[in-house]
């Protein structure tokens, strides 16, 4: 019989890493040797039990996120001492926008789930990252694709605009006041433009805008 998955769960909601670990209780070969609630505390974990595979959640409340955990936990941070192979990071979120997306695979992650996944996609996902090959949601495999083909984000006339007035130095209200359009409409906007151009702030999206002339 072979040895079984060490699987390390991290996710701020308690109420999700239990009912995590109930889901998994009924999974072969894989066991979960321990929980963390943040990044911090992942690393820690890691540290003292040595897992094969750190289920990990991006959003983790105040202090590290599950990015900056994984980054440490792929380079042989705490949970790689002591270890030949450090443990494998396996993404498991309710976020799949290309910033987040590729921030994790930057980071070391060997894979990227959604969360609603069927359970017999996350015990395969698991095996395979503790073997080392790449588990990845259909979603986010698509959007890889689609980032891959063309790696220059199409961004819509609107989106145009309000990257325009996003250079000028604008807040929301005044970018709402000058396209006539609500400041709920600006906040959706902005964040599609974030995820094409794969940022999280202002300065970032204006950045690479500038980089890639996009700017009119």
């Amino acid at each position: 019989m072979s040895t079984p998955v060490r699987l390390l769960l991290c996710d701020d909601h308690a109420v999700v890493r239990a009912g995590l670990r109930a889901l998994l209780s009924s999974a072969d070969g894989i066991e979960v040797v321990g929980e963390a609630g943040s990044g911090e505390e992942a690393l820690a974990v890691a540290g003292r039990v040595h897992p094969d595979v750190v289920l990990m959640d991006l959003q983790l409340g105040e202090g590290m996120d599950g990015v900056t955990a994984t980054r440490r936990l792929t380079a042989g941070g705490p949970g790689g001492e002591g270890r030949e192979v450090a443990p494998r990071v396996l993404v498991l979120t309710m976020f799949d926008t290309d910033a987040d997306i590729t921030r994790a695979i930057e980071a070391g992650a060997t894979g990227y789930l959604l969360k609603a996944e069927r359970p017999d996609e996350l015990f395969t996902a698991i095996h395979s990252a503790a073997s080392g090959r790449t588990a990845l949601s259909a979603p986010v495999a698509d959007r890889l694709l689609a980032r891959m083909r063309s790696p220059h984000p199409t961004l819509s006339e609107r989106e145009h605009e309000i990257l325009g007035q996003l250079a000028r130095g604008l807040g929301n209200r005044e970018i709402a006041r000058a396209l006539f359009i609500s400041e709920a409409t600006v906040k959706t906007h902005l964040g599609r433009i974030y995820g094409k151009l794969g940022v999280e702030t202002r300065s970032g999206a204006v950045a690479v805008a500038k980089e890639r002339r996009l700017l009119q």
